[in-house]
């Protein structure tokens, strides 16, 4: 039997009784279902799983994204593309070395962001699984959109009503300095735009939909909606609003990605390995055409 315990209020929960090694039953997918529609972060821990128990229990959720987005993309570790590889290790397994593009573009995940928002159709959840860790650092963090979304006086959540933002991989990378795309990956990390307010159909609440991803806001100056978008971040990501997540070996993570925000923290990168996979979950169509909030 699933127990599900709330680790703040009103955003996530932690999920003990899972044995996620073999398919759910109708009445434990119910269960974590309406959690993950609740609390938008989802911690369940103890889980040893491989990459495609990991695949098959994500798929009860939704479709899982076929292709990743990351530069040298020949250049891979892991052989399914559905999974995603959130570590700091080449091809071989080995730690990259200091001065790998892969190393410098991978920083970018310290940035507060939500999976895949410069995506046409962005991500829906993702679920994040702990093979190894380093001894220290490393923590992820989550941030409440939807609690963010309410804080915000009346007059304010109009103004940002009808929004509409530019994402794309080159916006959040251009912040740490890294510009040296390949025509090709420009090609691939083109903007698209999204809702900067969606409705969360689940649980009927209101959502900002921030990303570090966002370069431009339509009909804005770009320093304007640049301050905008610095001001929004920092609102939503005031303590109130967010979970701290100290990994564990075996810990599954799951979140929502269409009404919170996520950033992984600072960890010796030269020196401990940390091997971390994500299977994220497409949304059913691109922002704009989902209804408004």
């Amino acid at each position: 039997m699933l127990t599900v315990t709330p680790l703040k209020p009103q955003f996530g929960a932690r999920i003990e009784g899972a044995d996620l090694s073999r398919p759910l039953t109708e009445a434990e997918f119910a269960v974590l279902d309406a959690a993950i529609a609740r609390y938008g972060v989802l911690v369940i821990p103890g889980q040893e799983i491989d990459d495609e128990q990991q695949m098959a229990f994500a798929a009860r959720f939704g479709p899982i994204e076929q292709t990743r987005a990351v530069v040298d993309v020949d250049k891979q570790r892991l052989a399914n593309a559905r999974m995603n590889d959130i570590s700091n290790l080449d091809e071989k397994g080995e730690i990259l070395a200091a001065d790998d593009r892969r190393r410098f573009f991978n920083l970018g995940n310290r940035l507060w962001h939500s999976d895949s928002s410069f995506k046409a159709t962005p991500a829906k959840h993702s679920l994040l699984h702990a093979r190894s860790i380093p001894p220290e650092g490393g923590e992820t963090e989550f941030a409440d959109t939807r609690g963010a979304w309410e804080a915000l006086p009346a007059a304010r959540q109009e103004e940002l009503r009808a929004l509409v933002c530019d994402h794309s991989l080159i916006y959040s990378r251009a912040q740490l300095g890294f510009g040296e795309f390949t025509e090709a990956e420009r090609r691939i990390f083109a903007p698209v735009p999204q809702r900067l307010v969606r409705r969360h159909v689940e649980s009927g609440r209101t959502a900002l939909f921030l990303s570090s991803h966002i370069g431009r806001i339509h009909g804005m100056a770009t320093p304007e909606a640049l301050m905008l978008m610095r001001d929004l971040l920092e609102h939503a990501t005031q303590p109130q609003f967010v979970y701290t997540h100290r990994w564990a070996v075996g810990d599954l993570v799951m979140w929502d990605n269409r009404c919170s925000l996520h950033r992984g923290r600072a960890y010796d990168d030269k020196r401990h390995k940390r091997d971390m996979r994500r299977v994220t979950l497409s949304d059913v169509a691109p922002t704009l055409e989902q209804q408004a909030a």
